[in-house]
């Protein structure tokens, strides 16, 4: 990840309101991007994007990536270079719960911004954030590798599988390597791990489930304790992103595919582990239990395999699991200490930074 390639560059990115979205935002504002954001409110209470005070160094647009015409007018007016969609219904539960809003927006969210992508022809990368989840998942021990067959056995594993798809289709018809002297616009998909960090407090999630019951001092209960999944900082995969942005701006159809982004090997952990750990490290007072009866399916394994992105892009963690874990107990006490949201995020990022150029 180059510094300097975002001064001055223009990027949309959708879903800059939700966890992940707020620190990306950030993260370009720091390195002195001009950033546009077009989202839905911010989709918790309390939310980071607000907390961070993220709209102050960037246009936030609030929309609704199923609204197509202020989609393109929002893309139109900012003229973006560099396109990161991150916009999604992101929680496995609640596509249980609600599968027309889960397709509507992760499936035809992602047509509208490709529609509003063809219209803007100044767009020279594209990078479409998925999943690992995307992938038909057959319990394997060993880690997908980009060209496995998509799938996915909930409503929102599948629809971001249906996602890549759209990605795949539009490639092939509207930005093709073929023409791509003509369109000038490269197209990638990013598929990453279960991420965690500072700022997320989305429900039936493993990381904010543990620290709202450790504040609240009761007990965290936990669904899947056998459970693996890769679990990564979300400056990890966040850096791939930009990383690969760069390489589609740079050099084009040469890498405009699909990418993991995952931990290392060892780190991908139970959840049962990870609660554990993070009892240790949060103190005496925490605890957790659980929960019995049936629950929707989830995968039980899930691995990815980041060989691709090591080669190609020279992306690789740079955070062990360890590493991770107590950047975000230190995050979530700084804050309730009554710290600066927005700085002791910048202070992360700035540190990790650090360690890219190392």
């Amino acid at each position: 990840m180059n510094p300097s390639f975002w001064r001055g560059k223009r990027v949309f990115l959708t879903g800059h309101t939700g966890f992940k979205g707020s620190w990306m935002s950030l993260w370009l504002q720091s390195l002195n991007a001009e950033v546009t954001g077009f989202a839905l409110a911010p989709p918790t209470q309390p939310s980071m994007f607000e907390e961070a005070r993220v709209g102050a160094g960037m246009r936030s647009v609030l929309g609704d990536i199923r609204d197509l015409g202020s989609l393109q007018k929002a893309v139109q007016s900012a003229k973006p270079e560099i396109v990161i969609h991150m916009a999604a219904q992101p929680l496995v539960r609640d596509s249980y719960v609600n599968p027309v809003e889960t397709y509507s927006i992760n499936v035809m969210g992602t047509v509208h911004l490709l529609e509003a992508v063809r219209q803007s022809p100044g767009v020279k990368a594209v990078v479409n954030i998925t999943t690992d989840k995307c992938y038909e998942n057959r319990e394997w021990v060993w880690g997908y590798r980009e060209d496995e067959p998509m799938g996915g056995h909930d409503p929102y594993s599948n629809s971001k599988g249906c996602a890549e798809l759209v990605s795949a289709a539009y490639r092939s018809s509207f930005f093709s390597s073929n023409t791509y002297a003509q369109h000038g616009c490269a197209l990638a998909t990013a598929r990453a791990g279960n991420v965690i960090g500072g700022g997320d407090w989305a429900k039936d999630r493993l990381i904010p489930d543990i620290i709202r019951g450790f504040e609240q001092n009761h007990p965290v209960l936990i669904r899947h304790p056998d459970a693996i999944r890769p679990w990564q900082h979300v400056l990890e995969p966040l850096r791939g992103y930009a990383t690969l942005a760069e390489h589609l701006f740079e050099h084009g159809a040469r890498f405009a595919e699909g990418w993991n982004f995952g931990p290392r090997d060892e780190d991908s952990k139970t959840v049962g582990w990870i609660a554990r750990r993070m009892v240790e490290m949060w103190g005496p007072d925490a605890h957790w239990n659980t929960i019995g009866g049936v629950h929707p399916h989830e995968a039980h394994i899930l691995k990815l395999d980041i060989s691709k992105a090591r080669s190609r892009l020279g992306w690789h963690p740079l955070l062990g699991l360890e590493e991770a874990l107590q950047l975000t107990v230190d995050w979530a006490r700084e804050r309730r200490g009554g710290g600066d949201v927005r700085q002791l995020t910048l202070a992360q990022i700035g540190a990790y930074q650090k360690l890219i150029h190392e």
